[in-house]
């Protein structure tokens, strides 16, 4: 295989700025590919990086170069959805050693098993020192705030009291599928489900551009933002604000446009510049 071809199964980890990235998470141990250091890394980004679509709400593309995404989100210091997110920490564990794998799922959010397009990225990770094979889900904006390990049937499991459950069952000619159900306001639902078929940067630049050009997309029809903590999941979806908790407990707040640049830099730790929100209190994804 040339080196040109081979270069689109890596993830661009030569060209991060890996003392900034580790600094942004607040990262300062060993540089090594160890599972003790997987989960502190998954911890750092998951509890660090804001989940959003607000650029797409402001007219601009979505790109995935590693040199975008990390003066996005780690100078700038701002948030990202899925594949920016797996983008940026894929990088950071290829700069580690790890042996790191792109995958893809289906968002389901549902007690039913709904057919959706596989439009949401995640990671298969392993470490050095263990021979398990681990799911880094880091750009679902929702934790989970640690790796999960890819294990049939494991019953239920806790991460920081968020409380999982991983399945493997079959699909449709006999295929492998693996279901990630997790606890909630609404009980178990089925977060999404996911096969371990390889999926490689190229693959997600086709499900990006649907994601963020596409009107059937939910990504550009309104802002779309997520702030987790190990105490709080926080969710803006349009000007609608909810809080969930680990036990399964929330509320929900009605805002004001006037009110989200303000929201979003106290709660979801986004800061925007001031023509950035001086546009996006006009509400444009409403007149499209």
């Amino acid at each position: 295989m040339s080196e040109s071809i081979d270069s689109a199964y890596h993830w661009e980890g030569g060209e991060l700025d890996l003392d900034a990235y580790l600094a942004r998470i607040g990262f300062s141990g060993a540089r090594t590919p160890t599972l003790a250091n997987l989960r502190e890394l998954v911890y750092g980004h998951t509890t660090t990086f804001p989940f959003e679509n607000l650029d797409i709400m402001l007219g601009r593309g979505i790109e995935l170069d590693l040199k975008t995404l990390q003066d996005k989100m780690v100078r700038q210091r701002r948030g990202g959805y899925c594949y920016e997110n797996i983008g940026l920490f894929a990088a950071a564990l290829e700069r580690f050693g790890y042996d790191v794998t792109g995958l893809a799922g289906q968002v389901v959010m549902s007690t039913e098993l709904l057919l959706r397009p596989r439009t949401h990225a995640l990671l298969h990770v392993r470490a050095d020192d263990d021979d398990r094979a681990w799911l880094c889900d880091v750009g679902f904006g929702g934790g989970p705030p640690g790796p999960i390990e890819l294990v049939a049937d494991s019953g239920e499991f806790a991460i920081e009291r968020w409380r999982y459950r991983l399945e493997r069952t079959r699909g449709r000619l006999d295929s492998e599928l693996w279901l990630l159900h997790q606890f909630g306001r609404d009980g178990w639902v089925i977060r999404h489900r996911f096969t371990l078929d390889p999926n490689y940067r190229t693959d997600y630049r086709v499900g990006n551009h649907f994601v963020s050009t596409s009107p059937r997309s939910p990504f550009t029809t309104r802002p779309f933002v997520q702030r987790f903590r190990p105490e709080a999941h926080h969710t803006l979806d349009d000007t609608t604000w909810t809080i969930e908790r680990p036990d399964g407990t929330g509320e929900t707040h009605e805002l004001a446009l006037d009110e989200l640049p303000r929201v979003l830099t106290e709660v979801f730790d986004i800061d925007l510049s001031e023509a950035d929100a001086a546009v996006l209190v006009t509400a444009p994804w409403r007149r499209r």
